[in-house]
């Protein structure tokens, strides 16, 4: 991954007041439609957009809806019952609300993680998005108390959202990512939404393939090293923007996902022990290939390659401009990738999505 990119960690405080004045808000509108102002602020704020924010703001203000009713109070005893209930979002935020005030941020992401790693689909992957982009920040700038609520918020939405894929059969391996979103196969029934995409998914290529040692024998699974399962985290991250240059004609705004998602997982891995590298490589292998299979088009389509001379900032300026939430994450991601290639696809979403500002 291309760490160039990078900004410096914000120090006007724009980050902290958006936050601020987004947790009011509740994580969706309409029903279940996700609120996505935290992480495109977070976004913009990073590659030095803070100037903008709170105009970006007041533009989505219109999207917001506040935060829903108390239900039933989560607690040790009660959260696997509550887990997937959306009934209960303002529950579970006030619940990691308590749990970050009095236990640190990492110790509970920690606990959290693996317990809601399989139900990484929740809200069409956008709370795992949202928990990567407040993670990235905690990690470049240090906690303080509207970061750290905004990972309550985050794990909050994860779990009232909680949604297992169907049992998937193992199909055959890929040797690279970029084979194995190739191989995935497409959603017969593409008329609904995401949610009816998925239940339609019966298995995915095996991804990657498991090295054999000469400790384990060859019919066994062995466990794999944490620094290759980044390594291929970090190769599934780059080959799922590649693919969107060519296939988010497919679906602009739904394919955004195969790779955000996975980037999310990616930036959360240097605040999780690592024994829990290899499983967050699973799950974010089985999110960005549930994605490619609900919205993946029959056939890629030309596009036009990154003009020469055009930089990164400059790319992410355009999405700034173009205002739309998607287009903004995605860029985002295309510019911790690096490459003209990654610059071609972020070009291609916000030729494709529908402009917000």
């Amino acid at each position: 991954m291309d760490d160039t990119t990078h900004n410096s960690p914000d120090t006007s405080g724009t980050l902290d007041e958006a936050l601020e004045r987004l947790h009011s808000f509740g994580p969706e509108r309409d029903g279940w439609l996700s609120n996505h102002a935290p992480m495109a602020v977070e976004a913009l704020v990073r590659h030095g957009q803070a100037p903008g924010v709170h105009r970006w703001l007041d533009h989505y203000r219109a999207k917001l809806e506040d935060m829903p009713a108390r239900f039933t109070e989560v607690t040790p005893d009660n959260w696997r019952e509550a887990l997937g209930d959306p009934r209960r979002i303002a529950d579970w935020t006030a619940y990691f609300e308590r749990e970050t005030a009095g236990r640190p941020w990492r110790e509970v992401l920690a606990e959290w993680w693996p317990r809601l790693l399989p139900g990484i689909a929740a809200g069409a992957t956008h709370p795992v998005i949202r928990v990567g982009h407040c993670v990235r920040t905690l990690l470049a700038s240090g906690e303080n108390a509207p970061r750290v609520a905004e990972l309550a918020h985050g794990l909050g939405y994860w779990a009232a959202r909680h949604q297992p894929l169907p049992p998937l059969v193992p199909l055959a391996p890929a040797t690279g990512a970029a084979a194995a979103l190739d191989a995935v196969d497409r959603v017969q029934d593409q008329s609904g939404g995401i949610r009816e995409r998925l239940d339609q998914l019966t298995g995915f290529p095996v991804w990657p393939p498991r090295p054999v040692t000469d400790a384990e024998p060859a019919r066994t699974r062995p466990s794999m090293d944490p620094d290759f399962a980044r390594a291929r985290l970090e190769e599934l991250v780059r080959a799922a923007t590649h693919r969107y240059a060519a296939y988010a004609h497919g679906s602009p705004v739904m394919l955004v996902h195969a790779a955000t998602a996975p980037n999310a997982v990616l930036r959360t891995l240097p605040a999780l022990p690592r024994e829990l590298w290899a499983p967050s490589l699973d799950a974010a292998w089985a999110a960005s290939a549930a994605v490619t299979a609900a919205y993946t088009p029959e056939r890629p389509a030309e596009h036009p390659a990154a003009p020469e001379g055009l930089s990164p900032e400059e790319v992410f300026a355009r999405a700034a401009a173009h205002g739309n939430d998607h287009t903004i994450k995605f860029t985002d991601t295309a510019l911790d990738v690096g490459g003209p290639t990654a610059l071609a696809a972020a070009l291609r979403s916000i030729e494709l999505i529908p402009p917000e500002l």
